[in-house]
């Protein structure tokens, strides 16, 4: 038998396509280090709360609207396999959300006077304005969540741009501006790439994306395409964390929460470590995750309401919105590009 110490190490082999190209954003697995970041909340707050709306009900997968199968994920009855028919139980599943859900969870934040971000998909919000009004209403952020609930990684680049424009004129037209931040959730390797490329080109400041879970405070990364630019004209991304465990898509995930009691022992859980850790790491932020057709249901309801009510317990706690935690972060922390 052959000794393992006379065998040769594999040679890494780099099959990404992309790399080096204008798409390739770079990885960094070091980060702020063992001393961390401290964030330097707004009058000495210890933890940012950010509480995300996902709104994509009417911009799914459908076959009314020339996509190849009925969404089948992140549903009650999910089925776990391309539908090419129509299925109106999934269909309704998805209608709870913008008919009834929404309008719960706005009641809910409006008691307690706390921001939301929306991500919004623009078809989405084409389809039910009033709730589109009511997000600017109560003083809620609009941030993009692509122009459609499908996946993107398919798409021929071109054809994904046409959808990032298409999103900006949406949002500019419902609301009166461009959203300022951006979440695709079910991005392409060439997404981060394209949405700079576009708001650069129309002229048009992107604050944010989040399409990272790395972190628990936000980071500076550079932009591959700016690598030749003066340093003067390098903007950099702003990446502002979201989460995939503080989020309420996991009722509906294998790997995810059985009971409202487990989602809200899990919330306060994160909340604690991150405020007890705050005088020794400093300050950082939490994200918590919803939707409409999830949350919005009574039965899973109460958690996110008896979360709200402990935090509110907390004096030094930020609740704010996306871009809140964006705006502070840059003029805290001004980025500066890379020789």
């Amino acid at each position: 038998m052959q000794s393992t110490k006379a065998l040769p190490y594999p040679d890494e082999v780099n099959i990404d396509k992309l790399q080096g190209t204008k798409y390739d954003f770079a990885r960094d697995l070091i980060g702020y280090g063992e001393k961390s970041l401290d964030a330097k909340w707004p009058s000495g707050k210890k933890v940012a709360i950010s509480f995300v709306l996902n709104y994509e009900e009417g911009g799914e997968r459908s076959l009314s609207l020339g996509d190849d199968t009925q969404e089948f994920t992140l549903t009650t009855p999910s089925k776990g396999v391309p539908i090419p028919f129509r299925s109106f139980d999934l269909e309704s599943e998805y209608d709870y959300g913008s008919r009834a859900g929404v309008w719960r969870i706005f009641r809910l934040f409006k008691k307690y006077n706390y921001p939301l971000t929306g991500y919004i998909v623009g078809k989405a919000a084409e389809r039910n304005p009033e709730v589109m009004k009511a997000f600017l209403r109560d003083g809620h952020e609009i941030a993009s969540h692509a122009y459609r609930w499908i996946p993107y990684a398919g798409l021929e680049p071109e054809v994904e741009k046409g959808y990032i424009i298409k999103q900006l004129q949406e949002l500019k037209n419902i609301t009166g501006e461009y959203p300022k931040g951006w979440y695709y959730g079910r991005l392409s390797t060439h997404a981060l790439g394209l949405v700079t490329e576009v708001y650069r080109e129309l002229g048009i400041p992107l604050e944010y994306i989040s399409d990272y879970y790395g972190d628990d405070v936000p980071r500076w990364i550079e932009v591959p395409a700016e690598k030749d630019l003066p340093k003067e004209e390098k903007k950099g991304l702003l990446l502002v964390p979201y989460s995939y465990d503080c989020n309420d898509f996991r009722f509906l995930n294998p790997n995810g929460f059985r009971s409202d009691s487990a989602f809200l022992e899990h919330l306060i859980n994160a909340f604690t470590t991150l405020y007890e850790e705050a005088d020794e790491c400093g300050a950082k932020m939490m994200t918590v995750g919803l939707h409409c057709r999830i949350i919005g249901k009574p039965g899973y309801f109460q958690s996110l309401k008896k979360f709200i009510e402990h935090i509110s317990q907390f004096e030094d706690v930020w609740v704010c919105r996306r871009i809140d935690i964006a705006n502070h972060f840059k003029e805290t922390f001004p980025y500066s590009p890379s020789e």
